[in-house]
């Protein structure tokens, strides 16, 4: 009988060698996917140019993504399961290197969105089945650490995005962001074949397909409810229609989960107080915040006058600050609990947000950089918060669920974000004039606007339990930066 603390290794168990090449493939996926979130900020006027589109109708190119991604999460888990987390990342990365290709290949602003589409049903899959590996191939005792590993590559990613697509759009061309993927992805679907093992959960119940298809439509008409107006052209009577699908489409899944046993979500997880208030604040404050990676590059390259990788470097100080200030966010909700640092910070953020109206061509360099900065800390310090606040008080099986719908709630935020101040932009630029120099009173109307919004999703936090302060370190350090 072996000693109380060895493994029992199973014959196929990979060894240590082939479980540390793992990690990094996971890792580099994970790198891939949160890269592509971020990498076609700063591109977005190059590809405006080179397909003929106006600048500020290319909302659609970061949408596609981030509301693919926002569908296939809550089905990627139940995929690895029933067939093999290594058939299922395999799959992922295929589709990831596919979309990369077509998006470089595309002629058109709709083949471009098209293709992102499957860019982003590769990425979707990417992290949360890479994760599921580790978690069904490490020892419990290796967890932590692994997961760890796989995390840091993660938040590297959104931090060069920026600044990589425009030094890459600036020195080659635009193209060139999509066509990097092909390489690593090729080397890491070879990696994939010879260290990652093909683990499957046996007796595996039935997918929720009809619960699923309800959340994945009301998501959709949303967001396309959103940016009818906008981009799309939709008549007023097809954005309300759209509205009343997307309604319709929430209401009979909250139907169809308190008749189900086992629902894709199950309506219990809204009965912890914390998860609830932690879910809706993710939402509409993101759709504010959310809605800044996209604006601040556009701004300063169609108004300003940045190149592409000069607008890239002014996003360093929003990164180097909210990395700064992640122990400054441990702290403060150790000492004044989540329900106040959560309302006074979500309307500090708006309030952040709002003073981008007074950025104009003759403002000194120093002052907008200490602008980017303070965004990028109040901003840093918002999301570990809302995350925290939301997973804390899950336990057991609850916790896969909340952490899965707490997921495809902040990728869905992140596309009616990009979506809303699409539609505010070409509002406020139709109601001020097409002319060039017209373009930035638009910026500065819809950076006041994000910022009214984000600032009343404080009214949402407001809803928490008062409290002294937090118990453990632990469960903050848990909630990340995503």
């Amino acid at each position: 009988m072996p000693p109380a603390n060895s493994i029992a290794k199973p014959a196929d168990m990979p060894t240590d060698r082939n479980l540390r090449f793992m990690l990094w493939v996971v890792a580099v996926g994970f790198f891939m996917q949160t890269l592509d979130s971020t990498i076609v900020n700063t591109a977005l006027p190059s590809m405006a140019h080179s397909l003929g589109e106006s600048p500020l109708r290319m909302q659609s190119v970061i949408i596609a993504y981030s509301l693919t991604m926002a569908v296939i999460i809550p089905a990627s888990g139940w995929l690895a399961d029933k067939f093999g987390t290594r058939t299922i990342f395999q799959l992922a990365i295929a589709l990831f290197v596919l979309g990369s290709l077509l998006c470089a290949w595309a002629p058109t602003l709709p083949f471009l969105t098209v293709a992102r589409v499957v860019q982003g049903a590769g990425g979707a899959m990417l992290l949360p089945v890479g994760r599921l590996s580790v978690l069904r191939t490490f020892p419990r005792e290796q967890y932590l650490q692994a997961l760890s590993f796989v995390a840091i590559p993660g938040m590297i990613g959104p931090l060069i995005g920026p600044t990589l697509g425009g030094w890459i759009t600036q020195t080659f061309s635009w193209h060139w962001i999509f066509l990097i993927n092909v390489p690593v992805g090729l080397l890491g679907a070879l990696a994939t074949i010879r260290y990652m093992p093909n683990a499957r959960l046996p007796g595996i119940g039935s997918f929720d397909l009809a619960g699923y298809a309800f959340l994945a439509i009301a998501m959709v008409t949303l967001s396309f409810s959103l940016d009818g107006l906008a981009e799309l052209g939709f008549q007023h009577a097809t954005v309300l229609m759209l509205l009343i699908a997307s309604m319709a489409a929430l209401s009979a899944y909250v139907l169809h989960a308190k008749k189900r046993k086992q629902p894709l979500f199950p309506l219990k997880l809204f009965r912890i107080h914390a998860f609830s208030v932690g879910l809706l604040g993710n939402l509409f404050a993101r759709i504010g915040n959310g809605a800044m990676p996209f604006l601040i590059p556009l701004t300063l390259q169609v108004s300003l006058g940045y190149s592409p990788f000069d607008a890239g470097l002014m996003m360093l100080p929003v990164t180097a600050a909210g990395m700064a200030s992640k122990r400054l966010a441990t702290a403060l909700i150790e000492r004044h609990g989540y329900r106040r640092v959560l309302v006074t910070n979500t309307f500090a953020v708006g309030l952040v947000m709002a003073s981008f109206a007074l950025i104009t061509p003759t403002r000194p360099l120093a002052l907008v950089v200490l602008q980017l900065a303070i965004f990028g800390a109040v901003n840093s310090i918002q999301f570990t918060a809302m995350n925290t606040v939301t997973l804390k008080d899950l336990t057991g099986a609850s916790a896969s669920s909340g952490n899965s719908m707490l997921s495809m709630v902040q990728m869905l935020s992140m596309s009616l974000a990009v979506t809303s101040a699409g539609a505010l932009l070409a509002t406020f630029q139709a109601g001020i004039g097409s002319h060039h120099f017209d373009v930035l009173p638009a910026f500065h109307a819809t950076f006041i606007c994000v910022g009214l919004i984000t600032s009343a999703s404080a009214w949402i936090f407001m809803q928490l339990m008062p409290e002294k302060a937090v118990r453990t370190k632990e469960e903050v350090k848990q909630g990340g930066e995503v």
